[in-house]
């Protein structure tokens, strides 16, 4: 079996910053799958659970709910490892293109306040595993990370691959 392209990243030498993990092409649209890197890999201690799900919760509202990308946005979820994020969209896209819309989205979370959407037992299969406090401290750290990103915490090193 061959080796998925995200496993074939260098995790040791990963940054934490927006990345173009893949771009599939589905009859004539394509869709770009980013990996929005919130920890360095195998360096720090990754997000707590109730963190990373209650910004899953928070930033799949926001994206589904923006008047501009709802319509483009597939997916937002965490990855597996807890390091980060995925987020797909349809269209054609560099990292570039949306840091603004992540940068929106993360002061949308430090200044959100109330029930955090979906977290009813109703809604939510896990709902009273949330940390409102912890993702906002998560993204707060990872906001200022995007607003002074570089070319390295935009594209992976062609040797990372």
């Amino acid at each position: 079996m061959e080796k998925i392209s995200s496993f074939q990243v260098d995790h040791l030498r990963l940054k934490p910053g927006v990345y173009v993990s893949r771009k599939d092409k589905y009859g004539d649209v394509v869709i770009t799958t980013f990996d929005l890197r919130v920890k360095e890999p195998n360096k720090e201690p990754v997000m707590d659970q109730s963190a990373l799900h209650t910004i899953e919760h928070l930033c799949a509202t926001f994206l589904r709910s923006h008047q501009e990308w709802s319509g483009r946005t597939i997916y937002f979820g965490p990855m597996g490892c807890r390091t980060g994020f995925y987020v797909i969209m349809e269209g054609d896209y560099s990292s570039g293109d949306i840091v603004h819309l992540l940068i929106e989205m993360f002061d949308w979370i430090d200044k959100f306040e109330g029930a955090v959407p979906g977290a009813t037992a109703g809604e939510c299969g896990n709902w009273r595993d949330q940390n409102i406090d912890m993702a906002k401290w998560e993204c707060k750290k990872y906001r200022s990370l995007l607003k002074n990103a570089k070319k390295e915490n935009m594209e992976y090193p062609a040797d990372l691959v």
